[in-house]
């Protein structure tokens, strides 16, 4: 009887080990990730809007129909980036995602940030530099460090009405987004 209860319980505990290191390894085992789609949406060096999720067509980013979307593709190995620029009052926030899709920092202008994105992003060795002066950047840069040099940036808009739709576009065509001139 204990015999089989051991055999029991070591058979749970090696089914949990098993499935928890399937769990862990399926988004690596993807054939498709985030950074993937964000390509395919044609994301290059400035920001890319894109367009709005219709009902009934495939949605691989899980946009919000109701959000419109910018995309900046960064790489810090030519430097540290930026995204800047003035969104209109209503609802927006802002995040750097890494390359396999995990956050590495959010806001919203609900932070008291206002209407001015100033965002500046930094891997470690420039957070250094920047920490001994050695780099020159504008007074009231937002500073996030990211430990990858390949990123991205979405922002995202919430037009109170569908009819204002296409000036928040702009206003997200607007934004700019690249290596900080130091």
């Amino acid at each position: 009887m204990i015999r089989t209860l051991l055999w029991l319980l070591g058979g749970v505990v090696l089914g949990g080990i098993i499935h928890i290191a399937v769990i862990l390894s399926l988004p690596a085992l993807s054939a498709t990730s985030a950074w993937d789609h964000v390509a395919a949406a044609g994301a290059g060096p400035g920001p890319t809007v894109l367009s709005a999720a219709a009902a009934g067509q495939p949605n691989p980013l899980r946009l919000d129909p109701e959000l419109t979307y910018a995309v900046c593709r960064i790489d810090l190995r030519s430097g540290p980036a930026s995204v800047t620029g003035t969104l209109p009052q209503s609802f927006w926030s802002v995040a750097v995602y890494s390359r396999a899709g995990t956050v590495v920092y959010s806001t919203t202008n609900r932070d008291g940030i206002g209407t001015a994105l100033d965002l500046g992003i930094f891997n470690p060795g420039q957070t250094r530099l920047l920490a001994e002066q050695k780099l020159d950047i504008a007074e009231g840069l937002l500073i996030v460090e990211a430990k990858e040099d390949d990123l991205f940036v979405v922002v995202r808009l919430a037009p109170p009405h569908p009819e204002m739709r296409a000036r928040y576009e702009k206003a997200l065509a607007g934004l700019k987004c690249g290596t900080i001139d130091t």
